[in-house]
C-alpha cells in the first residue's frame, strides 16, 4: 500500500503533535503541537503557493505570546513584551535584507510572509536558538535545491525559486522542542 502525499502530511503532523505532548508535559506540550501543525501548514502551503497566510502566522504568534506567559508565571507581562520584542528584531531583520536584496537585484527575493513568519521564529524561540533556526532553513533550503538540480541534472540559477518558509517553519518548530527539552533544564 503506498501512501499519498496528504496521509504523508497528515503523519507527519501526528507525529510532531504527539512529539510536543510527550516531550514537553502540560499545556505548554500542547502549544508546542499546536505550533508544530501550524509550522506543517505553512510549510505546505508556501511549497505549493509560494505564499504564508497572514491567518497562520498570527495564529502561530499568538500562540507564542501564551507560550511565553505559561514559560514565566511570575513574570507574565515582561515574558511577552521580550518574545515581542525578539519576533520584532527578527522580523525587522527580515524586513532589511527584503529591502536591500530587492535593491540589489532588481527583483524580491523574500516575501512578506517569510518576514512575518520571522516574527514568530523570534516570539517561540530564545535568542540562543534564533540564529541556529534560521540556520537550519537556510542549509536545508540550499542543500534542497542543489540536490534537486543536480538529480535533475539542471544548471543552478542566481534566479531560482525557493519556499524559504517552507523551511524556516519546521525549523521555528524544531527549535522550540530543542530549547525547550535540552536547554530549559541548564537556564534555570
Amino acid at each position: 500500500m503506498r501512501l499519498g502525499a496528504e496521509a504523508i502530511i497528515a503523519l507527519l503532523g501526528l507525529a510532531a503533535a504527539a512529539t510536543s505532548v510527550v516531550m514537553v508535559p502540560g499545556i505548554r506540550g500542547v502549544l508546542g503541537a499546536g505550533l508544530a501543525l501550524l509550522m506543517l501548514a505553512i510549510a505546505v502551503i508556501d511549497a505549493r503557493r509560494f505564499i504564508i497566510p497572514n491567518r497562520l502566522n498570527a495564529a502561530a504568534f499568538a500562540l507564542a505570546l501564551v507560550d511565553a506567559a505559561l514559560a514565566e508565571p511570575q513574570a507574565i507581562s515582561e515574558a511577552i513584551v521580550f518574545a515581542c520584542m525578539r519576533g520584532a528584531l527578527l522580523a525587522l531583520l527580515f524586513l532589511g535584507l527584503r529591502i536591500l536584496y530587492a535593491r540589489l537585484r532588481d527583483r524580491e527575493g523574500i516575501g512578506l510572509g517569510d518576514v512575518k513568519l520571522a516574527a514568530v521564529a523570534g516570539a517561540w524561540l530564545g535568542w540562543l536558538m534564533i540564529p541556529i533556526a534560521v540556520e537550519i532553513a537556510a542549509f536545508v533550503a540550499l542543500s534542497i535545491y542543489l540536490l534537486r538540480n543536480l538529480v535533475r541534472k539542471r544548471p543552478l540559477r542566481t534566479t531560482g525559486l525557493l519556499p524559504f518558509g517552507l523551511f524556516l517553519a519546521p525549523a521555528i518548530w524544531l527549535c522550540w522542542l530543542l530549547q525547550t527539552t535540552l536547554l530549559t533544564p541548564f537556564w534555570l
